[in-house]
């Protein structure tokens, strides 16, 4: 198992790849890092306060947390912690829980109403706290299986854009789109965060995303290096070789190259990296 200090230094370095492949932060940034109390968001957060510490710009982060009215929720664990590390810690109570319960019924999945209140409180707080960018704490297995997700139950060919320009006009920021989840757990249990559990979505065994990701991680084991295989693809699109017309007509496409063999086989060749060429308006 790796040490602390190894799992630290992997996990800020792709950090550290991530905003500087999508311009994430720039000077006089104000981020509200959503902190759910998970082992994600205390991962993120940890990194990101590293960052501000030697990146070459000035940031500030703002934590927040919601209190989403959930029985027993351990609100004093997530004060003693921000008090005891000196972070700038907001938390939110607002009854959403209630609300999710009373609307879906027990069979069914929260995750869908749930996460739309969360999201609009995040922005409204934004807004309150001035600031222009939010983070959330989402990793490359959820990425993964986001992507997986559309393809197998929504017909699309999508992930989680790594910076988004939400509706209410903030830029969300998925700082931990290079990182593996494995490498945050055991980095978050060395740390000793102190965990809150999720009493709603987190306890339903039935979610499509579990399921999904349990499909991939059966492939991992039987294949390992799948997921490491999956992130790269989704960075080495080739939309010449896809079926989407729109797609096609945008970049006025006629006809595409032929794949190199490996590629069109599905062989694993240093010699496919490199994007297929496009053909524009060929005769």
């Amino acid at each position: 198992m790796q040490d602390v200090v190894t799992l630290e230094k992997k996990l800020g370095r792709a950090v550290g790849r991530a905003v500087g492949d999508f311009n994430m932060i720039a000077e006089g940034d104000r981020i509200l890092v959503a902190v759910s109390g998970g082992k994600d968001s205390y991962t993120m957060l940890h990194l990101l306060r590293q960052l501000a510490e030697r990146a070459p710009v000035s940031f500030e982060l703002e934590v927040v947390n919601i209190d989403q009215g959930h029985p027993g929720y351990p609100a004093d664990v997530l004060h003693d912690y921000m008090k005891r590390e000196n972070y700038r810690f907001t938390m939110i109570e607002e009854d959403t829980y209630s609300i999710v319960t009373e609307k879906i019924p027990a069979n069914k999945t929260f995750c869908s109403l749930c996460s739309r209140l969360r999201r609009g409180i995040l922005y409204r707080v934004a807004t309150e706290l001035r600031c222009n960018k939010i983070a959330l704490g989402h990793h490359r297995d959820d990425i993964i299986q986001t992507f997986f997700l559309n393809l197998m139950f929504a017909g699309q060919l999508a992930a989680m854009p790594p910076k988004l320009v939400a509706s209410s006009g903030h830029i969300v920021l998925r700082p931990l789109l290079y990182c593996a989840e494995d490498d945050i757990a055991a980095f978050s249990e060395a740390m000793k965060f102190p965990i809150l559990p999720c009493d709603l979505c987190g306890s339903q065994d039935n979610l499509q995303r579990k399921v999904v990701g349990r499909m991939i991680d059966q492939m991992e084991r039987e294949r390992p290096g799948m997921k490491a295989s999956f992130l790269a693809a989704l960075q080495n699109v080739r939309p010449s070789q896809l079926l989407d017309k729109e797609l096609w007509a945008q970049l006025g496409l006629e006809a595409a190259r032929d794949l190199p063999e490996a590629a069109a086989s599905g062989e694993s060749s240093s010699s496919v990296i490199a994007p297929a060429r496009l053909v524009r308006n060929a005769g």
